[in-house]
């Protein structure tokens, strides 16, 4: 079993930033299972969602890869995602930075939020340390309230 740790964490070291950003992705598009995402994250991953922290439960600061977990079930169980667009990835040796836009309607109260959005992903040893989503926060309050 060790063995296999240091394999994986070998693996993980040598991916660039931008397959870690397009693997997240991939596994947020594909709906893979919120605790499963979160497994890729370093254990004390910090998440960002600056705004209303009274508007929606995942907004605001929280660490460890269960807030990451929670964030993507949250989304899932109250949103219906009607797009998603990434337009760029933008990648340096500390970040990437996914550009893009989306769509989703609240199922509570059926009203839209429309926003541009960029998520800026901070990489250490093959491994996200912070996730942190800037969007408009104006927008998602006035959907949420």
């Amino acid at each position: 079993m060790q063995r296999n740790t240091g394999m994986a964490k070998a693996y993980q070291m040598n991916r660039s930033n931008l397959d870690i950003a397009q693997n997240l992705l991939m596994q947020i598009g594909s709906g893979a299972l919120p605790e499963a995402i979160a497994a890729e994250m370093d254990e004390a991953v910090v998440l960002e969602i600056p705004g209303d922290e009274g508007a929606m439960p995942w907004i605001g600061r929280r660490s460890g890869r269960q807030a990451v977990a929670d964030f993507i079930a949250k989304q899932r169980s109250l949103l219906t995602s009607n797009m998603f667009r990434v337009d760029d990835i933008l990648v340096s040796e500390r970040r990437a930075v996914v550009i893009g836009a989306l769509s989703a309607t609240l199922k509570a109260n059926g009203r839209t939020i429309e926003t541009d959005f960029a998520i800026v992903l901070t990489i250490a040893n093959g491994m996200i340390t912070r996730f942190q989503m800037l969007e408009d926060s104006y927008a998602v309050s006035a959907a949420a309230r």
